[in-house]
């Protein structure tokens, strides 16, 4: 059995999770998606018994009714586990993974500035990567979103 192939057995097993949930597309590469319930059990498997202990990047995406997110974390071997969850789009309310990777710091502003994520948790800081005259109820990267003329403009 395969490297991926253990951690999958292992996803199942923890977490109860259909084997459709997890996609082993190729070597090295894990895709995983869970119900924001069961998101932080997910994620302490994840960076704590399976070692995925290096953050590379968070991706927000737009989905119509829900906003998701997908975690790409990287084992030592340079397996990348892309774990994905999310919420509904009227109340997008995630706790900051900061307390375990400080880098997330800029992915999550970037997830409240563009898709309007709301990270319980995330220390007050500047805003990024929009300018911070930009209208705070404006998300540019939402499917519906329309920029509104400004004043004076």
């Amino acid at each position: 059995m395969s490297g991926e192939e253990k951690i999958k057995q292992e996803l199942i097993r923890v977490l109860s999770l259909s084997e459709d949930k997890i996609v082993i597309p190729r070597e090295r590469r894990i895709f995983v998606e869970v119900e924001f319930g069961n998101f932080s059990k997910a994620f302490d498997l994840c960076v704590n018994t399976l070692h995925f202990d290096s953050l590379c990047s968070l991706t927000g995406l737009d989905e119509g009714e829900k906003l998701a997110v997908m975690y790409h974390l990287a084992a030592a071997d340079g397996t990348i586990l892309n774990l994905r969850t999310s919420v509904m789009k009227s109340d997008p309310r995630i706790k900051s993974v900061t307390g375990i990777f400080s880098s997330a710091d800029v992915y999550e502003r970037e997830l409240i500035d563009l898709l309007g994520f709301k990270v319980e948790g995330l220390a007050p800081g500047n805003r990024y990567p929009l300018t911070d005259d930009w209208p705070i109820d404006e998300h540019p990267l939402r499917k519906d979103w329309k920029m509104k003329p400004r004043a004076g403009k």
